[in-house]
């Protein structure tokens, strides 16, 4: 079963156990696959569908920290909530040791020597740990990596 289909076949079952988080947090992710759709004008991948699915935690995780900072724990949680749903959409997220053992093994492909080579780093490595692994962590490991 292709990752659309599963999230179609989710939120059928939420709507029937008549889960309002879910459903509104499936229609959602459904609305955002259909624009990503149109904006390519063809269906989408499972990687790709991944890619967009990343791009919702990244924001529900900006949204719910602004929550936060402003006082509003109840709206933060919520977001916390949309974060779990979306995440059984992605692939198991790599620990950073895991991300620091692929960057120490793409810098040596590219042959990386100083902080000036982090675009050809982070090109490498963000299509092998594409779905496993916030690029803004990544982005962290390999500045630190880089500058030693």
């Amino acid at each position: 079963m292709s990752l659309a289909d599963q999230i179609v076949q989710d939120l059928k079952e939420a709507m029937l156990a008549k889960d309002e988080v879910r459903i509104s947090c499936l229609r959602m992710l459904k609305t955002s696959i259909k624009n990503k759709q149109v904006e390519k004008g063809r269906e989408l991948k499972d990687e790709e569908i991944q890619a967009v699915v990343s791009s919702l935690v990244r924001k529900g995780k900006e949204a719910a920290a602004e929550f936060a900072k402003g006082g509003r724990e109840d709206l933060a949680k919520k977001e916390e909530q949309e974060l779990e749903i979306f995440y059984k959409y992605l692939p198991k997220q790599l620990s950073e040791q895991e991300i620091e053992s692929v960057l120490r093994d793409v810098i040596s492909e590219v042959n990386a020597t100083s902080p000036k080579d982090m675009g050809r780093v982070m090109k490498a490595a963000m299509s092998k740990l594409a779905g496993k692994a916030e690029g803004k962590v990544v982005s962290e490991i390999a500045k630190r990596l880089l500058s030693n």
